[in-house]
């Protein structure tokens, strides 16, 4: 398909075929284009969580007003944010900078100054709005490989996240829960799997300047 016909496929799953799993390359392609997500400054302050373990997906789909299809699918993504972006995260994000790219410190630490003093500016809400829209930024992308290669997923903000960070002990790894994606197949009796998309004409939702 070619992507526009991928996005016209794809739509937020209300019914999982439960039945049928996903084989572990889609899975490996969903894992590896989470981690090339493009986020501000590169620090990448999300992490992904997959489950594929049916009693825990079962605890989390009481935490998920018990929509189905944290059951039925067959693998919950769990898109989560960094709980603290200090100086000594952001130096080993420059750290790697220099691994790979064997750029030379005295370049690099302008920068590092820069943005270690511009988030020591900041408060705790400021940055985990931040890091918030980071997560968007990946699920985004999330959603639209999962479209070109033929991935059912419905993404879900519908969740009590306090629950979903005790149950899968986020704490103690210092994140917290903010998107959900279940992935897998869609059923063949989903009925919204037929539905025509509903948007604005691109007229109204596009403007261009020459």
């Amino acid at each position: 398909m070619s992507v526009i016909n991928a996005l016209e496929w794809r739509y937020a799953v209300k019914k999982f075929d439960n039945s049928k799993i996903l084989p572990q390359h889609k899975i490996d392609i969903l894992k590896k284009a989470f981690n090339l997500t493009a986020t501000s400054y590169g620090l990448q302050p999300v992490k992904l969580l997959v489950v594929s373990n049916k009693a825990l997906q079962s605890k989390l789909k009481e935490a998920s007003w018990n929509q189905p299809q944290v059951t039925d699918a067959s693998h919950i993504l769990i898109v989560c944010i960094e709980d603290q972006i200090d100086s000594v995260y952001i130096k080993n994000y420059f750290n790697r900078v220099k691994h790979v790219r064997n750029t030379p410190e005295d370049i690099l630490e302008p920068f590092q100054d820069f943005l270690i003093n511009d988030f020591e500016s900041k408060s705790k809400e400021e940055i985990i709005n931040w890091a918030k829209n980071q997560a968007y930024l990946a699920m985004g992308n999330l959603l639209t490989v999962c479209a070109i290669e033929e991935i059912d997923a419905c993404p879900m903000e519908g969740f009590v996240a306090d629950q979903y960070d005790k149950i899968l002990n986020l704490h103690t790894q210092n994140l917290r829960s903010v998107l959900a994606l279940p992935v897998g197949y869609r059923a063949k009796d989903d009925m919204f799997s037929g539905f025509k998309k509903v948007r604005k004409p691109i007229s109204d939702s596009i403007i261009e300047i020459d």
